[in-house]
């Protein structure tokens, strides 16, 4: 494939996956390499098209010393040939690998990406150009074919990302790739690490991938990248399918969402599987630690036929209570400790955490006499003092119309009221009386009655907003 036809394959790519809007402008990540350098070239041949304008940016890993810096005045070097801007960055990827216990690659690339993604924030460039050709498509997907990777896995590098970040060489293997520079005279800088066989991808590269070639298919690179392809495609629809079974099935609130079991498992296997991906993913931002087990044991608990438990995966807990699941971020857990606010009388009391306001006010004398209000209480008498606390286990008391005490947690179980609920729960007790519960009713001996006209009847409303802090208003 000579140089014009490189050129054509490449303007295809970027005109059928629509990786630039007319105007834009482009950084170009030039590490120095052969791929990045036959992106410059070509994409500084083809802005006309476009109308593109062009910014060479490079970032320095501080990996390998004197190598390095070289690298960078090589592709410093480079923009100023073609008249272009430069944009750099730096980073001690080793020493960021050792802080976040991560490996060397990881690291690099985490850095490299926030390098790249603020360039687009501060509205430097509006899209980056990343080299990546259909060879490491194809490494990238037998290196997670062979982690036991998923198909969300296999769909390996998109061609664009919702960030920005573009792949206009997606589509040529490496071997167009140096055929291009040589016949254009094109120098490039060579990585000696990436011959470096202790490195998985190196190995797959270097000596996999060449076996595949000679002793199984020689066009195992381009089906690999199929593959890739595909894997995308399924992707992109489950990723529309999901969010629209999200919304129609989870009630959210802040960092929790929760969802019935019965219509979870309605679904059909692969659709439970997506939907509580997707939901795990907006909770947390991401997926980053998630594997396969992980998703299984969430299904695992959905369909348990105990009907209750509660898992820790990485950035989410998940309970399972009743008749529901719960999903939470896991740094929203901490909402769920005890309360206890003094009740001093008429007034709009919040509950920390649970987005709900208890209100007390004077009730009328008709309203007393008729009992139509459910929750009225004879403040007088109570003894005092008042507080408004969260369930605690081993409550009990009387209700209304009622001959013995009964716990509360049997109420709870019969009321199908799940866990996390029952630990925000209002209760109203004096010493350790219950005086009332949120939506069981005041306690026999204090429920108001026909001819007492001090009474107080007890609201309970919605308060989205509240905040964490307990206050009496």
């Amino acid at each position: 494939m000579g140089a014009g036809n490189v050129l054509e394959r490449v303007a295809a790519a970027i005109s059928r996956w629509g990786m630039f809007r007319r105007g834009d402008r482009v950084g170009v990540a030039c590490s120095g390499g052969a791929d990045s350098v036959c992106l410059l070239d070509v994409l500084f041949r083809l802005a006309p098209r476009w109308q593109l304008s062009l910014h060479v940016v490079h970032f320095d890993h501080r990996l390998r010393g004197e190598q390095s810096r070289a690298d960078a005045a090589f592709v410093a070097d480079l923009a100023q040939r073609y008249g272009l801007p430069f944009e750099s960055g730096s980073a001690d990827v080793a020493a960021l690998a050792d802080r976040e216990r991560d490996n060397l690659e990881q690291a690099a690339r985490r850095a490299r990406r926030a390098f790249f993604l603020d360039l687009i924030a501060r509205n430097v460039v509006d899209r980056i150009a990343l080299g990546h050709t259909r060879s490491d498509q194809a490494e990238t997907v037998l290196f997670r074919l062979l982690r036991g990777a998923g198909l969300t896995g296999l769909a390996a590098m998109r061609p664009v990302t919702p960030e920005g970040l573009v792949r206009p060489l997606i589509e040529l293997g490496r071997e167009q790739i140096e055929r291009y520079l040589r016949e254009r005279g094109l120098q490039w800088r060579l990585d000696h690490t990436n011959l470096d066989t202790r490195l998985a991808r190196n190995r797959i590269r270097h000596e996999l991938l060449p076996y595949l070639r000679r002793e199984w298919n020689p066009a195992i690179e381009k089906l690999l990248a199929q593959t890739a392809l595909l894997a995308q495609e399924e992707e992109e629809y489950w990723e529309r399918e999901a969010a629209r079974l999200a919304e129609s099935l989870f009630e959210r609130g802040g960092k929790t969402w929760i969802v019935p079991v019965r219509a979870l498992l309605a679904l059909p296997r692969a659709a439970r599987r997506r939907v509580l991906r997707y939901a795990a993913a907006a909770l947390r931002g991401d997926l980053r630690g998630w594997e396969f087990a992980h998703v299984e044991a969430l299904l695992a608990l959905a369909g348990s036929e105990a009907g209750s438990g509660r898992l820790s995966l990485p950035g989410i807990t998940a309970e399972r209570s009743m008749d529901w699941l719960r999903l939470s971020a896991a740094a929203s857990e901490g909402a769920d400790g005890d309360y206890a606010i003094p009740i001093d009388g008429p007034g709009s009391y919040r509950i920390p955490g649970a987005e709900l306001l208890v209100r007390l006010e004077p009730a009328g004398p008709s309203e007393v006499d008729t009992g139509s209000g459910a929750d009225l209480l004879n403040w007088d008498r109570i003894p005092k003092p008042v507080v408004l606390r969260n369930w605690r286990p081993g409550d009990k008391y009387r209700p209304a119309g009622r001959l013995r005490e009964i716990k509360l947690k049997d109420l709870f179980q019969r009321a199908r009221i799940p866990l996390w609920e029952r630990r925000r729960w209002p209760i109203m007790s004096s010493g350790r009386e219950i005086v009332w519960v949120w939506k069981f009713g005041p306690a026999a001996e204090y429920t108001a009655a026909a001819g007492q006209h001090t009474a107080l009847r007890v609201a309970t409303a919605a308060e989205r907003g509240a905040g964490d802090a307990a206050e009496h208003v």
